[in-house]
């Protein structure tokens, strides 16, 4: 058998221009990257200069003093806010049904009543969504305060408004 030299080591010699071309990409990549990292530092600086001017400007600027009026509007926010609304809701939504629509909730927290308007395919199914209202453990006082007939549609639906009181139930 004849012994196969093979030698590895001793290659043929590439393009020069190869390593050429690959060297200047790589050099032309870097300054690309470069400049575009002094923009985005210069765009930084200045985004954190005109956050100082504006955060200066504005502790400057005091507040005068409180109305009386601006005073009673804080404390009504503060109401409404502090009502357990969670529990409203829980309550309409559980109740609910596919005959009726609610329109509109208008809650009263110096008294902690809301007013629901609804509308429903017919007065039987006002009246079952309300006494399922009264059912309802966050609710207390259902009352159906007024109810309509709307005459300009044509499937005549009922308009109702249903005034109940919270109570929280802890």
């Amino acid at each position: 058998m004849q012994r196969l030299e093979l030698d590895f080591r001793a290659g043929r010699r590439g393009a020069a221009w190869a390593g050429r071309i690959l060297a200047l990409v790589a050099v032309a990549f870097a300054l690309d990257v470069g400049a575009s990292y002094i923009g985005h530092r210069n765009a930084l600086q200045r985004i954190e200069t005109e956050l100082t001017r504006a955060s200066a400007a504005a502790g400057s600027v005091r507040a005068g003093p409180v109305s009386p009026e601006e005073w009673r509007a804080a404390r009504e926010t503060l109401e409404r806010l502090s009502l357990p609304w969670n529990n409203l809701f829980r309550a309409l939504e559980s109740s609910a049904g596919e005959d009726v629509a609610l329109l509109a909730i208008e809650p009263d927290p110096r008294s902690g009543t809301a007013v629901v308007t609804g509308e429903s395919r017919d007065y039987d199914a006002a009246l079952k969504y309300i006494a399922r209202l009264g059912e309802h453990e966050a609710l207390k006082h259902v009352y159906l305060v007024k109810h309509e007939l709307r005459p300009e549609s044509s499937r005549r639906p009922l308009l109702f408004s249903v005034s109940a009181s919270w109570k929280d139930p802890r």
